[in-house]
């Protein structure tokens, strides 16, 4: 069996880390929230926080988790049942009837535009089998997400003691959502259509989030209110390949906060390739797998290191079937490692480039890219076109 283990780390790039200075170069960010992040999505990096892991009411930003959980376990195209709970249920409704069916595809549109709590319940009972069974499918997901200052207590957000989360967090499962094409489809759309069983008319729902019409490339994502919580939101913006996510709890001027937080971010922390996919290893006879970005801020990019880390050929000298993979490079910044992207053979298959979420699992390195992962990626197209 072939073994994975290191053979070699070989510094490609060299220099001395970003000094402090770069940071002098950016204005001070201000917002009247009390508590706020900003995240970029590609990296997960967050370039700004103010008492980010504060555990604070979140309101119907509670829906964000509501909606991935239901995309990943649920069914689009399975009715969904309206119980007497969730006819009854207190707060913002997209005013279903009891005993009425609606797909789960609609009804997250109706969760996420009009932030229908008696929607979220419904979808909760569904996909969960009660709504407890839902809330615990939200906690581990948060679990395994890396939200460490979130706990969840219901599908909706109304206010209930132990159910909390942070701005930090909220960036965090934004990013990993917005990496799902449903959410992000969803999270966007400015007006839904769905039928409306009990009437001849259908329902229409219009997106609360005003800064879909506010703010330019502004695509998504929640707003949320409670008498506790206060003004919560999440909004997201994509300018020039690199979306961004904003948050901001209990914050009375919100839309224009984000504006600035999206502005700053797009103008002192751009997205920047590091490496392109298919792009030689200077001094080797190899390539790189995938396209490598992150968003540095003036004079940061200065303190990038690659280290080239090859595999070891097995003690046993048996067969090594690899398929031209040879080892990875990691990238660091500021002796932090933020990414790390195979290296193949020189003319090998390589896997399709598949959009990265770096906050889905917090005990790997930021770039899922793995050794196994990128084997099972050849065999599979391998598979594929022999079977195809």
């Amino acid at each position: 069996m072939t073994r994975w283990i290191v053979a070699a780390a070989i510094m490609l790039t060299c220099c001395v880390p970003a000094s402090a200075q770069s940071s002098q170069t950016r204005p001070e960010l201000y917002t009247h929230a009390q508590a706020a992040a900003l995240m970029d999505v590609t990296s997960g990096r967050l370039l700004y926080s103010s008492h980010g892991d504060d555990e604070l009411r979140i309101a119907s930003l509670t829906k964000i988790m509501t909606a991935i959980v239901a995309i990943e376990h649920g069914d689009f195209k399975k009715p969904v049942k309206v119980s007497k709970n969730a006819f009854g249920k207190e707060g913002s409704s997209i005013y279903l009837k009891m005993g009425e069916e609606m797909t789960l595809e609609n009804m997250l549109y109706g969760l996420m535009l009009r932030s229908g709590n008696d929607a979220a319940t419904a979808i909760a009972e569904h996909v969960g089998g009660s709504e407890e069974g839902f809330v615990y499918l939200m906690n581990e997901e948060a679990k395994q997400i890396g939200m460490s200052h979130s706990h969840f207590a219901n599908p909706h957000g109304l206010d209930a003691e132990g159910h909390y989360s942070s701005a930090n967090d909220m960036a965090k499962l934004t990013a990993y959502a917005l990496h799902n094409p449903v959410f992000r489809d969803i999270v966007k759309t400015p007006t839904k259509k769905a039928p409306n069983p009990n009437e001849s008319w259908d329902y229409k729902w219009d997106n609360k989030n005003k800064m879909l019409r506010l703010y330019d490339g502004a695509d998504g994502v929640k707003t949320g209110y409670t008498k506790k919580a206060f003004r919560c939101l999440v909004s997201s913006a994509t300018r020039n390949g690199q979306q961004l996510v904003a948050v901001t709890l209990n914050d009375g001027d919100d839309w224009n906060d984000h504006g600035k937080m999206l502005d700053y971010g797009f103008e002192y922390f751009p997205l920047t390739s590091l490496m392109e996919k298919g792009e030689a290893v200077k001094g080797y006879d190899l390539v790189v797998s995938n396209t490598f970005q992150y968003p540095f801020s003036k004079g940061e990019q200065e303190g990038v290191e690659k280290k080239l880390v090859l595999r070891q050929p097995a003690r046993d000298g048996s067969a090594d079937i690899n398929f031209g993979l040879r080892g990875e490079i990691q990238i660091y910044l500021g002796g932090q490692q933020i990414g790390t992207v195979p290296v193949y053979q020189k003319g090998s298959f390589l896997p399709e480039e598949r959009a990265r979420n770096p906050v889905q699992n917090t005990m790997s390195p930021v770039h899922p890219s793995t050794f196994a992962g990128a084997l099972a990626e050849v065999i599979r197209e391998l598979f594929l076109q022999h079977n195809g």
